[in-house]
């Protein structure tokens, strides 16, 4: 789940006569204040909206891949290692899904939901992932990640 992090300031300073009649005026000095005062909050609140967000929700990627058809088997055994491994050692990865086109089974797509975004990260620094990728570099001719935002994820346990 996304957390929307939005912050309105309204400051109105009218400068008529009622106003300082009533002792509603401010001294440039006070004025500087609360400006700064303004910004300081603002930078702090949108700190801690990008912190909530880094460490926020899951992270669902979709990987479109065309690979080389005379290395398919090979690249369906690797694939197979890495999947495994990662779900085994790897606490933040919740989901890995292989599947093909059946009309083009050259075409795999992969579904995958992390935690969160530090859990997807440290997937891509994993010492099994960077084997993977050294292992099919030359067996994927075409690589697209797609960038999802998640809406609602639902499964069952087996």
């Amino acid at each position: 789940m996304r957390h929307a992090c939005s912050v309105r300031f309204v400051l109105e300073v009218k400068s008529d006569r009622s106003n300082r009649d009533k002792g509603l005026h401010m001294t440039g000095r006070q004025a500087l204040l609360l400006g700064t005062s303004l910004v300081a909050s603002l930078l702090f609140s949108a700190q801690r909206c990008a912190a909530a967000e880094s460490v926020g929700g899951p992270i669902v990627r979709i990987a479109e891949l065309e690979v080389d058809p005379v290395q398919l088997q090979a690249y369906k055994l690797a694939l197979k290692e890495e999947i495994e491994t990662s779900i085994r050692v790897e606490p933040g990865v919740l989901t890995l899904y292989a599947v093909s086109l059946k009309e083009h089974p050259e075409q795999i797509r992969l579904f995958e939901t992390y935690r969160d975004a530090a859990a997807y990260e440290s997937h891509l620094q994993s010492p099994h992932f960077k084997t993977y990728k050294d292992r099919t570099r030359q067996m994927v001719k075409l690589l697209k990640l797609v960038e999802t935002e998640p809406i609602l994820l639902g499964s069952k346990s087996r």
